[in-house]
């Protein structure tokens, strides 16, 4: 069903401001796009395909704004990225009916909202001290979270940044730059597997307004994390809203459509 203009306005609001807040966090905003647009009349493969697209918008801005800040890495990133793109791929090529993909989105937001959230509240970060890690550990992460992430239709980053945090891999910052990279790679790696799969379901009348929602609304949060303005009010608002999006995907549109 063709999104309505009332409801194509509320849901541009809707998208900058969660592109505001996730990517404030390193986050491109995708767990919250599904989870908003299962509220109107919108075609599962629809749903899936719009948040892919707004992730890489919001993330290819995101990535350029960390490179010319210094806190880009590429030869540190490359063993997460190496695995996650072919795994992303063959998640989506999985074809969940619509109850079993929103459980499990609804279970990966409660749990890393969980994560992340008792990580700001203890907020360990000004006496990191950064750990190492075999390489084969690194490369079975990001294998394991780019197969999740391609199987739910997201980028990956709200799955990657509290493990690290947990892991204290490095700093917030060169977490929230990797997630960035992370996010920008599984989300074409998606795509690709949508468009081959012929799974690639969109109006572009719809989402060329919600991508230039998302635009403005990552250009300001990654701003905000760059700049050290992201405060751990801000975090914990997102924190807080990843949850209860999470409640609110595995009841009503998980478990509810599995028991039907």
């Amino acid at each position: 069903m063709p999104i309505t203009d009332e409801n194509l306005i509320l849901l541009s609001i809707c998208f900058f401001v969660i592109a505001l807040l996730y990517a404030s966090v390193g986050f491109a905003g995708g767990s919250g796009y599904l989870a908003v647009l299962s509220l109107f009349s919108v075609s599962f493969f629809a749903i899936r395909t719009i948040a892919l697209v707004c992730n890489l918008t919001v993330v290819t801005g995101g990535n350029f704004l960390y490179y010319k800040n210094g806190h880009f890495d590429l030869k540190k990133f490359m063993p997460f990225v190496v695995t996650s793109i072919p795994m992303a791929f063959i998640g989506t090529s999985f074809r969940l009916e619509e109850g079993m993909f929103f459980a499990l989105l609804g279970l990966t937001l409660i749990i890393s909202s969980t994560l992340f959230g008792s990580q700001i509240l203890r907020d360990r970060s000004i006496r990191l001290t950064a750990r190492k890690y075999p390489i084969w550990v690194i490369c079975l992460l990001g294998a394991g979270i780019g197969f999740l992430a391609g199987l739910v239709g997201i980028g990956g980053g709200i799955f990657l940044v509290p493990i690290l945090n947990q892991m204290r891999w490095d700093y917030s910052i060169k977490i929230a730059a990797l997630a960035t990279f992370f996010i920008l790679v599984n989300s074409i790696s998606g795509i690709a597997g949508l468009l081959v799969h012929d799974m690639f379901v969109v109006s572009w009348r719809s989402i060329l307004l919600l991508m230039a929602a998302v635009l403005l609304g990552g250009q300001i949060g990654s701003r905000m994390s760059i700049g050290k303005l992201t405060g751990k009010r801000i975090k914990l608002t997102t924190a807080i809203l990843m949850f209860l999006i999470g409640i609110k995907v595995l009841l009503n549109d998980g478990l509810h459509l599995i028991t039907i």
